[in-house]
């Protein structure tokens, strides 16, 4: 009870707005064992760079991050250098692990502290309710005269002029100069189908004509590799339910071939030719069930999908367990070592003849759906705008998106350098980094292994296609030395003598298999409450009868399933959100089309 009174207490001095103050009453009750679990105790004893840091005090600042698949603290050789130059550590809360979704982010709301630094979306109204509800800080007097508006002032003001509140509030993320009918995918598109080319070839290379065609190309090629050196059965699709929102995640990928990306709970098309309703029987979200169902049918669906995450689906792909993924960045991370490539074995894209994949342009004004601030609760605001400002530095951008391979290059003088003619090129340390995930980091950078040492903030700060004031991008496998190197594999020689393409994207485009989406920031205005609770509920019927459908025990059950939850769906009103939905995806091609046209007000 004592609990109880001081939440009450907490929740009238932050003067939420109406409509959070409903949402958050029902769980106001337990929000605090749920904090305390989740905050996280700082080394006072870690040291700090002297030379590089300005900070006396250490601290552990906790992060709210809606894009992290990790929780916990900070380790590593990223680590190391946020302790070096900042003197702090970072506790990294994340919805994705600990569950909740936005369950989470309301209790938190209500106990009226998010985090130190939260990593959030602009959606639906989110970002005015945190600056209503004082949960975050206006940053203007600590980002004044910072480099990071020296580059992206504009994209900034973009975000902030829509706020209820003056002042700077948020930064977006994917922040591009480039202009928006640039393709900001760099040598891989995001979405794609990609297969263990090596058992394909194995297969004869077999046309692919629709997206149907991949099961029995598949299955044969689980007959060729029924199980790893180790004795693990192999499967073509191993999914999780981290990532699930508004439906099932894995099964809106295979919508992207095919022009389609999720506005809430309407699939639309890159170029504004088409509008579906995800539940409806012909809808191309159904098709992808029903192909997953064919899958699982088949025996090529991991039995393990319903209760991994996406750690030990990544640890699959890095083992060879899996055939299939969507997202090159998954599989060819994990799997297209040095080692494998080398010997001809890894991921690569094989076409399907009737795709034409969505494919992101540069956003100008940033993406607002992803959005860095600071909570007002926080203790030293100055040092996390420095670093904020770090983040979008080119050393921050090069440092933070690093991962396993096929990102920013990392730190200088570990992973990459620059010749005596100033081009880049990767150390021999970040060839091994970038090929293998348990590479040895030195101690003094750290320690453990690179892997396991990659920034867990999973954000942003640029578009992976600008280039630093120097001329290079930060996306290493774009700098010519290193282009010279991974391009002639025999993995890639072999791509290459199929397909006729040199990389990835040039091959798309040159064969109209991309359908770009133009670079702007459109975010759709905040919803009613009764709104947000439909909303809510519809997304955990869809997501429910998703799975449901797709280990359905046969045809008849599938379509059952398909039925049930249609009918639950109407109980729901899901129609009155579907038509919100349906006009803000309208409204998004319009902001598209004025992106196009040098107009990129998202009024």
């Amino acid at each position: 009870m004592r609990f109880a009174r001081k939440f009450l207490t907490i929740k009238k001095q932050i003067h939420l707005p109406h409509s959070a103050q409903r949402r958050c009453t029902a769980i106001l009750l337990c929000a605090m064992l749920l904090i305390l679990t989740l905050y996280g105790c700082g080394d006072s004893k870690a040291q700090a760079d002297p030379e590089q840091c300005p900070y006396e005090e250490f601290i552990t600042i906790d992060v709210f991050d809606g894009l992290a698949n990790f929780q916990g603290i900070q380790s590593g050789w990223f680590a190391k250098i946020v302790r070096d130059r900042f003197n702090m550590e970072l506790n990294i809360i994340a919805p994705n692990v600990a569950g909740g979704g936005d369950t989470l982010y309301e209790m938190r709301c209500a106990a009226g502290n998010l985090g130190d630094l939260i990593i959030t979306t602009g959606e639906k109204g989110r970002l005015s309710e945190l600056v209503e509800s004082n949960l975050i800080l206006d940053m203007s007097k600590y980002l004044e005269n910072r480099q990071i508006l020296q580059y992206y002032h504009s994209a900034i003001d973009a975000l902030n002029d829509k706020l209820p509140n003056d002042g700077l509030y948020a930064v977006p993320s994917e922040i591009s100069l480039f202009s928006a009918d640039t393709p900001s995918d760099v040598l891989n598109p995001t979405f794609g189908p990609y297969l263990r080319w090596d058992l394909y070839a194995r297969l004869g290379y077999p046309p692919i004509h629709t997206l149907e065609d991949l099961l029995l190309i598949l299955k044969n090629m689980q007959e060729l590799y029924p199980e790893t050196e180790d004795g693990t059965p192999t499967y073509a699709f191993s999914f999780f339910k981290d990532w699930d929102g508004n439906m099932m995640n894995a099964a809106k990928q295979p919508c992207c071939f095919y022009g389609y990306d999720e506005f809430g709970f309407v699939l639309a098309k890159a170029d504004g030719s088409d509008y579906q309703d995800l539940t409806q029987p012909d809808s191309i979200y159904t098709r992808v069930l029903k192909f997953y169902f064919d899958a699982n049918q088949l025996g090529l669906v991991d039995p393990d999908s319903a209760t991994q995450n996406y750690d030990s689906v990544f640890q699959k792909y890095a083992d060879g367990s899996i055939l299939y993924s969507c997202w090159p960045w998954q599989c060819q991370r994990a799997y297209n070592t040095a080692e494998n490539t080398a010997a001809g074995r890894g991921f690569m894209l094989a076409p399907i003849d009737d795709m034409t994949i969505f494919s992101n342009c540069c956003l100008p004004n940033g993406n607002p759906k992803a959005v860095i601030c600071i909570g007002s609760n926080t203790k030293d605001p100055e040092r996390l705008a420095a670093f904020i400002d770090w983040l979008y530095s080119p050393e921050g951008i090069m440092i933070n998106t690093a991962q396993v391979n096929n990102a920013g290059a990392g730190p200088q003088g570990l992973t990459w350098d620059v010749d005596e003619s100033g081009n880049p090129y990767l150390t021999e340390f970040g060839i091994a980094a970038f090929s293998q995930q348990d590479t040895p980091v030195p101690e003094e950078w750290g320690g453990g292994t690179w892997a396991g040492g990659i920034s867990e903030l999973n954000y942003k700060a640029v578009s992976p296609a600008e280039y630093s004031p120097d001329g290079y991008a930060y996306y290493y496998q774009l700098w010519p030395s290193v282009q010279r190197e991974e391009h002639s594999t025999p993995l890639d020689l072999d791509w290459q003598a199929h397909t006729g393409g040199t990389d990835t994207m040039s091959y798309l485009s040159e064969n109209n298999m991309l359908l770009p989406a133009p670079g702007m920031g459109y975010v759709s205005e905040e919803e009613t409450n009764e709104l947000f609770i439909i909303r809510s509920q519809c997304r955990s019927v869809i997501t429910d009868y998703s799975w449901r459908m797709i280990f359905a025990e046969d045809e008849e059950t599938f379509y059952r399933y398909h039925e049930e939850m249609r009918a639950r769906l109407s109980a729901l009103d899901y129609e009155q959100v579907y038509e919100r939905d349906l006009a803000d995806a309208i409204a998004q091609d319009e902001a598209r089309k004025r992106a196009l046209s040098g107009n990129t007000d998202q009024e």
